[in-house]
């Protein structure tokens, strides 16, 4: 599972009996180290360099914690104000890319 939030981007899957969730950048972790007093591993040989472990409760509870802290109006807007243009720029990149995957019926055709 991919998670971009205003304080950063993590991948979350399961592995040796926990949520290992990975970032690109430590700062991406902080606020489930945060929630969770988990400790970010660097694992600079992996595809992701950094990353923590918890239960699957610990990390719904960080995502629905995500959830209730929604209160803006634009969310690449926010990411640029929180995490600055060094961040949202790729993350308006990936937007941008997304648009590959639209339906034929998503959009009116002239």
């Amino acid at each position: 599972m991919w998670i971009f939030t205003t304080s950063g981007f993590v991948s979350a899957v399961y592995k040796d009996g926990a949520v290992q969730v990975r970032a690109r950048d430590c700062k991406s972790l902080q606020s489930l180290v945060k929630s969770t007093g988990a400790t970010v591993v660097a694992t600079p040989l992996a595809d992701y360099p950094y990353r923590i472990s918890m239960t699957n409760e610990q990390f719904a509870y960080w995502v629905n914690q995500q959830v209730l802290a929604i209160n803006y109006k634009n969310f690449k807007a926010e990411v640029a104000d929180t995490r600055g243009y060094g961040f949202a720029k790729p993350l308006n990149q990936v937007w941008s890319v997304m648009h590959e995957v639209e339906d034929d019926q998503a959009r009116v055709r002239g």
